[in-house]
């Protein structure tokens, strides 16, 4: 039986120059695609183009129409379309012809009527027999007649999808931005050139660049930078956004002055859909390259559907999206080409962007490209990537497949770890544990929730007040007490992690394990992406790190971006088990009565490389003349035995109920030449006379305890003291604490008399002690919060003081638990 729709389309064909062939798609293949290459249609996405225009936007041309036709019958005869699309373009185009043309007669005269418009001359191509030919066939009632074909199409308005249509393929409409997608899967035909422009355009060789690009267009993208530059610019005056601009330069300026066009006119300062438009582009590149499956490309076109959805309403916005971030990219202000470039899209009746947007994903598509896209960073190494990226934005475009480093960056890397940690490969991945600090996170935990309470140590010491701005930042801290802290210490243990992976100088088991460790602690802390975050601002902005600009601006970005990759992120806990040790609360007070000899002691000491054993080795033997461990452990013994304490009562303190003998001592002293050890004497004799800072009436045991814990923590990073060991000086420090003082403030007047009345002879005294008790006041308020843990700490058998935490993120305590 005849089919009267494909009849007339071979009597339509003839004034193509065609002959008459009942079956319009049986010609050759190849010579199908040898005539779309002469019509200049390379590929499906261009054939797709003129099939969008041949409807354009308001009267169809006759010509188009015709041209159509017979670009349908070259495409399904070459291949490039399945029967059932090729049918219902056809039935499409037949119906807009019966509807604009009442007879053969008015149709040929308006192919007549557009053939001369083009130039065309009479019996140059046989045009003009072949609308003879028709027009005798439909006098004559042969073939298939103009009121056939009406009555034909009245009775056959079947909806049949012009575009690909399963639920799985609506994403590829997105396409249509740069070419629709007329036929899934993707094939060589849609793309002959693709491995030349992704090489060209986005410097892509492989399925793991590929892949990377792809996840920094849903995660990153252009719009990270933009935004974030947009913010700031909103909250500087015309003054500083001039001077922003004046400090870009080359194709950077072009790009600020079309954002300062934006911001000045109060234009929408959004242009996602730049970055996710091309991811979907991307995908199907990467689909037509052979570097994706079917079903990993539209996973990706599903998810750039996904982010389009949760920002735009519809297809006009995400036009206007896209077209804000070209003019950025360019450098020129395109909106005014809105509708050169968008119109037909936006308006042409078979236009692939007919289908409301909101209509774009079903829920099983969405739910299935979500656990795709989670599937792509699920390994803990994303973790690792993802917060380094906030201070790095380039670890943004290492998502996905970890690919082979280029030397530089390694180099790089290594000497970041040597210049700024001191960590050499030759310590091994376990040393990064001394870079996580379970301690610092309890204490700012335990200052937020006393400063909620108002419970924080008075701010006016025995040494001093501090500076109001650190008082202030440390009253501050309440704004904190709903987050737990250990995001501020985890980002920066992170970013050292990352730089250990990129040196590939460490084993590389060892730091996935760290990883994993890491994720798994944040995953413990955080229920989920949103809350971590939020906590992270929220610390970024109590504990500003002096000179380094505020990461605020780019943790919020990641908070209120749906593509960032902390959404992505495989969230769920397992088995605990931290990157370090986690010291328990007694340990951590113990560590902490070093105060400010050194540095605050925020987790438990490790072993040391060679290069700072030596170091260590050097102030050891350079203040105490000590060798060894069995020398070290003597002297350990003898400080908490007995120590300075016990030299003063013995050779000093005796003065104090003689005051005539004390200034007979000093004179005779001072009257001669004094060998050094004599010189030290009579400056002490001297202290003892003016009871310089309280040295006849303080408990000068703190300066022994001090000196026995900071040599204790020193010998176990040279390894000469083991676990045990160390943690019976501990102890033996604590209940020594415990016993002769009841508080921080005590200890602390007790550890500056030490301090100070056994200073040897240096002229930097009155510096070195204005330092001291500088220190002592940040230890003693809290402020600045992270100089020392005295603020957050109960004292050594002191009754506690300290308001519990509202989160989990504290140290274990001996008796108690702050949970």
């Amino acid at each position: 039986m005849v089919d009267p729709l494909y009849a007339w389309w071979a009597q339509q064909l003839v004034l193509c120059g065609w002959a008459f062939e009942p079956e319009p798609i049986a010609i050759e293949p190849d010579a199908a695609q040898a005539r779309l290459r002469a019509l200049e249609v390379a590929d499906r996405g261009e054939l797709g183009w003129r099939l969008v225009e041949t409807f354009g936007i308001g009267q169809v041309n006759s010509a188009k129409l015709l041209a159509a036709l017979e670009l349908l019958a070259l495409a399904g005869a070459a291949g490039w379309l399945p029967e059932l699309r090729v049918r219902s373009w056809l039935l499409r185009l037949t119906g807009e012809v019966v509807r604009q043309y009442a007879s053969l007669e008015a149709w040929l005269e308006s192919l007549r009527h557009a053939r001369s418009a083009e130039g065309w001359v009479r019996g140059d191509d046989g045009f003009h027999e072949a609308c003879e030919a028709l027009a005798a066939l439909e006098r004559d009632g042969e073939g298939i007649t103009w009121q056939t074909l009406t009555e034909w199409i009245a009775s056959h308005r079947e909806a049949a999808p012009l575009w690909p249509d399963a639920p799985e393929t609506h994403a590829w409409r997105l396409r249509a931005a740069f070419s629709p997608v007329l036929a899934t899967p993707a094939s060589a035909v849609d793309w002959p050139d693709v491995h030349e422009w992704l090489g060209s355009n986005w410097q892509i060789n492989d399925r793991t660049g590929l892949i990377q690009s792809l996840l920094w267009l849903a995660g990153h993208g252009h719009r990270q930078g933009w935004d974030l530059d947009a913010t700031r610019l909103l909250m500087e005056d015309e003054r500083g956004r001039q001077e922003w601009l004046a400090g870009l330069a080359g194709a950077e300026r072009e790009y600020g002055q079309v954002l300062l066009t934006f911001v000045a006119r109060g234009e929408p300062l959004e242009w996602a859909a730049w970055d996710w438009l091309r991811l979907v582009d991307l995908a199907w590149a990467g689909a037509c390259a052979g570097w994706l499956e079917t079903a990993e490309a539209q996973a990706f076109a599903s998810h750039g559907a996904d982010l389009v959805l949760r920002r735009y309403s519809d297809w006009s916005a995400v036009a206007r999206a896209y077209q804000r971030g070209c003019s950025l990219f360019e450098g020129r202000d395109r909106l005014g080409e809105m509708q050169r470039d968008w119109g037909l899209l936006l308006q042409s009746p078979a236009s692939p962007w007919r289908t409301p947007l909101p209509q774009l994903l079903s829920d099983g598509e969405r739910d299935a490209s979500r656990r795709a896209i989670a599937d792509w960073r699920r390994s803990p190494r994303h973790w690792v990537l993802a917060l380094a990226s906030v201070r790095e934005p380039e670890f943004g475009m290492r998502q996905g497949p970890a690919a082979p480093l280029a030397p530089e960056r390694r180099a790089d890397a290594l000497r970041y770890l040597d210049e700024t940690l001191g960590l050499h490969p030759d310590e091994g991945a376990e040393a990064l544990t001394r870079y996580w600090l379970p301690a610092q996170a309890h204490h700012l935990n335990q200052l937020a929730a006393d400063a909620s309470h108002g419970a924080l140590p008075p701010a006016n010491t025995p040494f001093g007040r501090p500076e109001a701005d650190d008082l202030s930042r440390l009253e501050a801290l309440k704004q904190g007490s709903r987050h737990a802290a250990t995001i501020h210490m985890a980002e920066k243990y992170a970013f050292y992690l990352q730089m250990a992976m990129d040196s590939e100088a460490f084993d590389d088991a060892a730091l996935q394990a760290l990883a994993e460790a890491l994720r798994g602690t944040l995953c413990r802390f955080y229920p989920d992406s949103r809350r971590l975050l939020e906590a992270w601002a929220q610390w970024e902005t109590l504990l500003p790190e002096g000179e380094q600009p505020s990461l605020v601006s780019e943790i919020r970005w990641h908070l209120e971006d749906p593509g960032s990759p902390f959404h992505w992120l495989d969230w769920h806990s397992t088995q605990w088990q931290e990157p370090g040790p986690r010291p328990t609360l007694s340990r951590f007070t113990a560590m902490a009565l070093v105060g400010p000899l050194n540095n605050a002691a925020w987790s438990e000491p490790h072993r040391e490389s060679e290069r700072e054993a030596a170091a260590i080795r050097e102030w050891i033997d350079g203040h105490y003349g000590l060798h060894g461990r069995a020398e070290l452990a003597e002297f350990l013994d003898f400080l908490l035995e007995a120590g300075d304490r016990q030299e003063y009562q013995i050779n000093y303190a005796p003065y104090t109920l003689n005051s005539q003998r004390l200034g007979s001592e000093i004179a005779v002293l001072e009257s001669g030449d004094c060998s050094e050890e004599d010189r030290n004497h009579l400056l002490r004799l001297q202290r003892v006379r003016d009871n310089t800072d309280g040295c006849n009436e303080l408990d000068m045991t703190a300066w022994d305890v001090a000196q026995a814990v900071d040599l204790a923590i020193a010998g176990r990073q040279l390894g000469w003291l083991d676990g045990a060991a160390f943690g019976g000086v501990l102890e033996r420090a604590y209940a020594l604490a415990a016993e002769h003082y009841g508080s921080w403030e005590a200890y602390a007047r007790g550890l500056y008399a030490g301090f100070s009345f056994f200073m040897g002879e240096t002229p930097e005294r009155e510096a070195f002690l204005a330092g001291f008790r500088q220190a002592l006041v940040a230890w003693l308020s809290g402020a600045p919060p992270l100089a020392g843990p005295w603020a957050s700490l109960d004292f050594p058998g002191a009754r506690p003081r300290h308001w519990a935490p509202l989160h989990i993120d504290t140290l274990p305590g001996d008796i108690r638990t702050l949970h």
